[in-house]
């Protein structure tokens, strides 16, 4: 019995053993990962260099500014443009950019093709200003366009109290000539900046513009805030579909009044209006119906109002005389003591607000170079320092109710400037710097 079962299973069971062997083998073959083996490395691509809307890996770069008494003839020649080349430039897209403006230290790149053992040019960009760029491209035929750079707008806020001037107090808060000139004109109806007193304080929300993260200039001016005299002076940028961006008053005014504050930038007041003044010439009491505005002689006079001119002539002890009747209401104003008259002013004239219509002078009875200035409502003089002048299209009724929601906010936000706490920051500011340095 034993031989028997030897015999029948002594196969089945070698059979067993040597399936089972192989397939061992077989899973011993199959290599498995190493626990210390070292991931693929991720190759990172990188980010191409782009500028003028251009990718510069793919060309040869080469950069300048333009140097004095340098033009596109001394520039464009060092890179295989012709002369033909450029006569095409100047006689085809001299209507697209006077290539005579071009200005010594501007920026400009020349792109050329890496191929090109000769690096003949294929674009010359040019930097108009900060923003803009001239592009000529010579790669398949002569084309040009301007270009822009893209623009972050930021919206911006600063205050500041005047301690001398306010020109001072917005260049040591770093703030721009462009910004300021904005900000007066806003008040070239309300406030005499020539009478701008120490205390005074002013606010300011506008837009900022960004170009690589560079300041390049000023936006939109949203709102603005002047104290002066006690008094609070806001304004607010505001445009509906009927009305373009216009500045108004927190009680819907808009800015822009018949008269501005004063006709000229004079030194100091040297008289004003009077019922019963002493006459320094003719030695007598007598009315001195208007101011007197001390300045240079030549010093420019701007009408400060639009009107038509009804008089400009010699008139006795008045002197070289303009008389203006204006446009809105029933005022007249009279320029007096003139060396002489601006370009085409005379009689029948109609003259804007803010155009020269003469030089300061000392004719007639006069003790020295001054502008005698008189303003007439109503057949009546008034005391141009003290009158409150009229403005133009007030905001009424549903479009004032809507005005003064829209400035809601906005009110708050200039009201949230602290101006004195803003100096505050900049002494701080500047100390710092002159530690470091």
């Amino acid at each position: 019995m034993n031989r028997v079962f030897f015999s029948y299973f002594f196969p089945l069971l070698f059979t067993f053993l040597l399936v089972t062997f192989m397939v061992s083998c077989d899973e011993a073959s199959i290599e498995k990962p190493k626990n210390n083996s070292k991931p693929e490395k991720e190759v990172i691509i990188p980010e191409p260099t782009i500028a003028y809307d251009f990718v510069l890996d793919s060309f040869i770069v080469d950069t300048g500014t333009v140097n004095k008494n340098e033009g596109l003839a001394h520039i464009l020649p060092l890179y295989g443009i012709t002369m033909s080349e450029l006569y095409q430039i100047v006689s085809k897209y001299d209507s697209l950019f006077d290539v005579k403006k071009i200005k010594t230290g501007q920026k400009y790149m020349v792109l050329s093709k890496m191929q090109d053992t000769l690096k003949k040019a294929s674009h010359f960009i040019y930097e108009i200003n900060p923003i803009d760029y001239l592009v000529y491209s010579f790669e398949d035929s002569l084309h040009a366009y301007i270009g822009a750079k893209d623009v972050v707008i930021k919206q911006q806020s600063d205050g500041g109290v005047i301690t001398s001037s306010l020109w001072n107090a917005f260049m040591d808060h770093d703030l721009t000539p462009a910004l300021l000139i904005e900000f007066t004109k806003l008040y070239a109806w309300s406030v005499d900046f020539f009478d701008v007193k120490k205390g005074d304080y002013y606010k300011v929300i506008y837009d900022a513009k960004y170009v690589d993260d560079e300041f390049v200039g000023i936006g939109k001016i949203h709102a603005t805030l002047f104290y002066h005299k006690s008094e609070e002076f806001y304004f607010f940028g505001y445009e509906t579909d009927s009305i373009p961006y216009t500045f108004f008053t927190d009680s819907g005014e808009q800015m822009q009044r018949a008269l501005l504050s004063a006709p000229l930038e004079y030194t100091r007041v040297s008289s004003k209006f009077s019922n019963n003044r002493f006459h320094p010439v003719l030695k007598i009491y007598r009315p001195h119906h208007g101011v007197d505005y001390a300045a240079p002689i030549g010093t420019d006079v701007v009408a400060t109002g639009s009107g038509t001119v009804t008089l400009a002539s010699y008139n006795g002890g008045a002197g070289n005389m303009v008389k203006i009747k204006h446009d809105i209401g029933d005022i007249e104003t009279k320029y007096l003591h003139l060396s002489k008259y601006g370009p085409g002013i005379k009689k029948g004239v109609h003259v804007l607000q803010g155009q020269k219509i003469g030089e300061v002078g000392s004719t007639g009875t006069s003790t020295g170079p001054h502008l005698d200035y008189r303003v007439y409502i109503n057949g009546k003089a008034v005391d141009p320092l003290s009158i409150d002048i009229p403005t133009v299209d007030p905001l009424k009724d549903s479009a004032l109710i809507e005005f003064l929601k829209f400035i809601e906010p906005i009110k708050f936000s200039l009201d949230q400037i602290n101006p004195l706490e803003a100096d505050e920051n900049e002494m701080i500011k500047n100390a710092e710097t002159t530690s470091i340095q």
